[in-house]
């Protein structure tokens, strides 16, 4: 590999206002490789990507210190226009969520027309044969119906995959892939890093994959560096930072991941690895059989036999309504105290099938049996009761709070609609001990969501949900936006509170290393029917379903 670097960041420092967010960063991307930027949210990873890109928001930002080289330009001198021809043509970007940097109302064709059209002197006819070619490249089913189709037309694979041909549309020297799988299932995961892959191969670009994912990083990248508030803490080769990290940062990183192989009673998160307090209890396959004699020696808490959704859609005035079975002929059981996963990719029916059980979204056909009586039979009175007892912690506790009331408030809400306590005070005092339990301070009581960190929001909706004292918990992808370390906070709570609290849960996620550190049975889901139903560990090593098989390979397991 050739040792001229086609990128060179040198003693780089960026402030927002006084604040200093980038703390003087050097590192240098090579031709012809693919380096891996990790890091958890405000790390500074992605800022000092756009400060490559000269992306930074005008009047709050400013380069102090530095210098960024891409072919003997130094990026952070050049003019607006300058900036132009290289943007987007010499050096591209993939950006975290393809549905918000689509343009809605453009048809996909149309979206990578539009850089053709800025970078190059094509005629109209070769731009859209080009357009056509690109999707083929990044591997888009049928690229003559993608050409048509609007961004809300197609799944978010194919949306990534067209943003993916917007990038590489001008066959840049640099690609930036920012959080390109982040929300994206296992499996498409590992397509749209395969894809990456082959097309570096192929066209000798250089890469930047920024990612908070290290076991997704060492499947990519030949080289990585760690940043940590604002610093690279370490840089090498992928497998010497996986083989033998020195940072604790990366350290913890590596290790807050749950394990595949064993089960660790708490999860290490970052501040363990700093404070060099790491627990190292496992529970072993006996303990775990106890607990399972002792959980399925009682009656079941739920029942769910033979439950469809069936969705009709009337899309025209002379055509048949079409139906479809988003949950197919659905049934198992679930134990008071126990954790049932729920894994599949998106579209399978998980959520779905969550809804049902919660009454957000009544039930087709089948039977919901809750403590002996059958839920789906319930008048509007009986079922607001039993939301008291059946619980959500919802994917995104940003968008489940109300931005204008106060986190107290917010949870002391569905305290005053059930008529729990005698008081509002009493209520108040009930609130700070949930939030000191949910490892928030009672200072938090009158400060609204948005002074909350993602992680933090995510503890006031765990806070929301336990005010009202349920049985059962749907917790809905409650950890798939979080970074590794939160993730593993978060994950201790949970288990903390079902041991404390007696919770049930429903654990639904297509992150099957999750699933299975927390699932006591693991329910595997597939276009709406059951692929397997088993203890998570029986599935996880002997799966019998080729989608499950499917399913477990795609997890990214490190080096």
């Amino acid at each position: 590999m050739p040792e001229t670097p086609i990128l060179k960041v040198e003693n780089l420092t960026i402030s927002f206002g006084k604040n200093e967010v980038i703390h003087n960063i050097s590192y240098i991307l090579k031709q012809n490789e693919i380096l891996g930027i990790v890091g958890e949210s405000g790390s500074g990873k992605s800022v000092s990507s756009l400060a490559i890109l000269g992306l930074l928001p005008k009047h709050i930002s400013k380069i102090n210190s530095g210098n960024i080289t891409y072919n003997q330009h130094d990026l952070t001198k050049l003019s607006s226009k300058l900036f132009q021809s290289i943007r987007g043509n010499k050096i591209a970007m993939i950006f975290q969520e393809p549905m918000s940097s689509l343009n809605p109302s453009m048809t996909c064709g149309k979206q990578v027309q539009e850089i053709l059209v800025q970078h190059t002197n094509l005629s109209k006819k070769n731009i859209q044969e080009e357009t056509i070619l690109l999707f083929e490249k990044v591997k888009l089913p049928n690229p003559k119906r993608m050409f048509s189709a609007y961004p809300h037309e197609i799944s978010g694979g194919q949306k990534q995959r067209v943003m993916i041909a917007i990038a590489i549309a001008c066959k840049p020297d640099i690609l930036i892939a920012d959080e390109p799988t982040t929300a994206l299932d296992v499996t498409v995961q590992k397509e749209i890093v395969s894809l990456l892959k082959e097309l570096q191969v192929e066209t000798k670009m250089s890469i930047i994959f920024i990612t908070h994912d290290l076991a997704l990083i060492s499947e990519i990248a030949n080289r990585v560096l760690v940043m940590y508030k604002g610093n690279i803490v370490e840089q090498g080769l992928a497998t010497e930072i996986f083989e033998n990290p020195k940072h604790n940062y990366t350290k913890a990183l590596i290790n807050s991941r749950p394990s595949l192989d064993t089960r660790l009673k708490k999860l290490p998160t970052i501040q363990d690895f700093l404070d060099h307090q790491i627990s190292t209890e496992i529970i072993s396959k006996d303990q775990r059989h106890k607990n399972h004699e002792k959980l399925y020696s009682n009656p079941p808490l739920l029942e769910v036999i033979n439950v469809e959704k069936e969705y009709v859609s009337k899309s025209g005035l002379f055509t048949k309504p079409a139906s479809f079975k988003a949950v197919n002929n659905v049934s198992f059981k679930l134990y008071e105290g126990e954790t049932l996963g729920l894994v599949g990719e998106s579209g399978c029916g998980k959520s779905t099938l969550g809804n049902a059980i919660l009454q957000l979204d009544k039930a087709t056909a089948g039977k919901i049996i809750y403590k002996g009586i059958d839920i789906t039979k319930l008048s509007k009175t009986e079922t607001r009761t039993l939301r008291k007892d059946i619980q959500i912690i919802f994917q995104d506790p940003y968008s489940s709070l109300n931005p204008r009331t106060p986190i107290g408030q917010a949870i002391m809400e569905p305290m005053q609609v059930h008529n729990l306590y005698a008081t509002n005070s009493e209520r108040k005092e009930k609130v700070i001990d949930i939030l000191k339990r949910v490892g928030l301070s009672e200072d938090y009581f009158n400060r609204y969501p948005h002074e909350f960190s993602g992680g933090q929001r995510q503890r006031i909706g765990i806070a929301r949900t336990i005010a009202l004292q349920p049985k059962l918990i749907v917790c809905d992808e409650s950890v798939s936006a979080l970074d590794i370390s939160v993730q593993a906070q978060v994950l201790n709570l949970l288990n903390e509170l079902k041991e404390d609290f007696g919770f049930t849960y429903i654990f639904i996620s297509h992150d099957l290393a999750v699933v299975k550190y927390m699932s006591d049975q693991l329910l595997v889901m597939n276009q709406g029917k059951i692929e397997e139903l088993d203890d998570a560990d029986v599935i996880y090593y002997n799966p019998k379903k080729e989608y499950t098989k499917k399913l477990i390979e795609a997890i990214p397991k490190g080096l």
